[in-house]
């Protein structure tokens, strides 16, 4: 006997039209929470160009950078630029073997090793842990690019492990640090697209409230006094840097994680970084307000 199933007419719009929200959501999603898919360029309309900063010409040396998240993609990043700078990283890593080299920067994955980076397992959110990585002396400047799916590292994870950092970074008077958090938190909410507030408001929102507590440490909270720098990129995609970063006041486009970390060594390592106690929000497309310097000069003594 044949049956006739009956359905809402309006079912498969309503499918079609959420399908198209998440198509577009997913090109701005953190890879820990659409693993399959890579950021596509996004529209840069409402752009208002900063002024443009060169990096300095006289690079400092003989740094030693703390990385926190360096086994996540834009961590390895930071990890691998500063190492190529010359500079000595200490790493914090739940499993020091996924210490990998960064597909952007190097175009394969594989073991990264270097006698200037020591990896010390351990984890953000506990205290003694971070206090090892400050152990280790002489940390000049704090990379904090944490990241993760919230049911793997819990809600808090972002606040509570920097939270960590902060006191750790206090108590041995370091100063510089760059946090990379999003477009979107804060008072950036209007800076993303349109699709990608659709996740922030729904399957997004736990990750949304911890990056904006984890910001809030360092407006109104116990990180206030440090010469921190909020990191908030557009859509993050692993190509090869392009040297162009923009710091934008109107809608996000997409990024290289290369350009992020190259953005944040320059907050942690430049003297005259301008952007310290702001959080700019930063993208490679739309212009060149922000634009990375790489002849001989610029990289000073590390010049090739």
């Amino acid at each position: 006997k044949l049956q006739r199933k009956v359905t809402n007419p309006n079912s498969g719009m309503r499918s079609f039209i959420f399908g198209l929200l998440l198509t577009g959501a997913a090109a701005w999603a953190p890879s820990s929470f659409v693993p399959s898919l890579r950021t596509s360029p996004s529209s840069s309309a409402g752009l208002a160009r900063a002024p443009r900063v060169h990096r300095a010409a006289g690079v400092q040396l003989d740094m030693k950078v703390a990385v926190f998240g360096a086994t996540g993609l834009t961590g390895a990043e930071a990890t691998w630029q500063a190492l190529q700078r010359g500079e000595s990283v200490v790493a914090l890593a739940r499993d020091p073997s996924k210490m990998k080299k960064p597909e952007g920067s190097c175009g394969t994955v594989e073991p990264l090793s270097d006698p200037n980076l020591k990896v010390l397992e351990g984890s953000v959110t506990v205290q003694a842990d971070v206090d090892k990585v400050f152990a280790e002396g002489d940390i000049t400047g704090v990379i904090v690019a944490l990241g993760g799916k919230t049911a793997d590292v819990g809600e808090t994870m972002l606040t509570d492990g920097t939270t960590n950092i902060i006191n750790a970074m206090k108590a041995n008077n370091v100063k510089r640090v760059a946090v990379v958090t999003s477009i979107g938190a804060g008072d950036s909410e209007n800076q993303a697209p349109f699709f990608f507030k659709v996740l922030m408001w729904t399957a997004m929102k736990k990750i949304f409230t911890d990056k904006n507590n984890q910001e809030g440490l360092f407006f109104s909270g116990p990180g206030k006094d440090l010469e921190f720098t909020i990191v908030r990129p557009g859509g993050l995609n692993v190509e090869p840097p392009t040297g162009v970063i923009n710091v934008i006041e109107g809608e996000a486009g997409s990024i290289p994680r290369a350009d992020v970390a190259d953005f944040c060594l320059g907050a942690v390592l430049d003297g005259d970084f301008p952007y310290i106690g702001k959080a700019p929000c930063i993208s490679s497309l739309g212009g060149t307000s922000w634009t990375k310097d790489r002849s001989a000069a610029a990289r000073g003594a590390m010049a090739e």
